[in-house]
């Protein structure tokens, strides 16, 4: 991988309830306006400021959860500084930043952006957490060795991933779409469920107790009536009510990071993909931590 000499932000972000002094925080949300790999749809770069434009519109309470999103330090970093079109050295960047942040302590919530902007971040937190777990939510399977001849793409993230973390510990929900070599590769390798995510999530809580979790979250592992503003839609996936469940079936497990990606403002209907991520992350702090 290319060596990051610096990292730069954009002016720091405004995510509901995001506070001044980044030394405090206890979460550090950043962002990765990466888009460059994204094989039908670009926009996802746009994600990062759509979700905390979005996120001005909630109230800072969660009824479900009993708590108030300024019990928690956040810190919003605002976006990377990332050289457009040069994947290599995007990732770098991504790789360094969130490198940082995990040495001082802090929890990273990466904002995508494509999805390849998860192989970096899992890549600098599994150096912390060499025992790490991946839970993936996707409507995509993300195996493939290559796409259209490219190693680095957001269709071959979980490969990528897979060459510094054992396949046994990555955990694959919702996903309905790829080739057939994919889900036969991932009956061998990974732990990969269909269509569904609470029920076979609740079958490995068990599994889970204890353990280092990194959790990347793709938007389009929510049906496209509920979230149509991504870059490869996918009928068949989940609702919003299903994806919030699920983060806050989550609460009490060691979450040492997370992301959530291929949010694309541009083909957004009424702002409901911004709407709902904002909301996803609202819900994942205040349950994780």
């Amino acid at each position: 991988m290319v060596v990051a000499k610096h990292v730069q932000y954009t002016q720091a972000g405004s995510f509901l309830k995001s506070i001044a002094d980044r030394e405090r925080a206890k979460v550090i949300l950043y962002g990765a306006p990466m888009d460059y790999t994204v094989s039908f749809k670009s926009g996802s770069r746009f994600g990062p400021q759509g979700i905390r434009q979005a996120s001005q519109g909630f109230e800072e309470y969660s009824p479900h959860l009993d708590r108030h999103l300024s019990s928690i330090p956040l810190y919003d970093s605002g976006d990377l500084v990332l050289p457009f079109g040069n994947v290599e050295k995007s990732l770098a960047i991504i790789y360094e930043a969130t490198r940082e942040i995990v040495s001082q302590g802090q929890i990273p919530f990466l904002l995508g952006g494509e999805h390849l902007v998860t192989y970096p971040a899992v890549r600098a937190v599994a150096e912390t957490y060499p025992d790490l777990v991946l839970l993936h939510f996707d409507a995509h399977t993300d195996l493939r060795e290559e796409f259209f001849g490219e190693r680095l793409s957001h269709a071959t993230v979980i490969r990528r991933i897979m060459e510094f973390l054992p396949p046994r510990r990555i955990y694959q929900f919702g996903i309905r779409s790829g080739e057939q070599h994919e889900f036969r590769y991932a009956a061998e390798h990974t732990h990969l469920w269909q269509d569904g995510v609470l029920a076979p999530l609740m079958t490995i809580l068990p599994e889970l107790d204890g353990r280092p979790i990194y959790l990347t979250l793709d938007i389009d592992v929510v049906d496209p009536a509920y979230a149509p503003g991504t870059g490869t839609q996918e009928p068949g996936g989940v609702s919003s009510a299903e994806i919030m469940q699920a983060i806050r079936l989550l609460r009490g497990q060691h979450i040492v990071a997370m992301d959530l990606v291929e949010v694309s403002p541009p083909h957004d209907n009424a702002g409901i993909t911004t709407a709902l991520a904002a909301k996803i992350v609202r819900e994942a702090i205040l349950s994780f931590w």
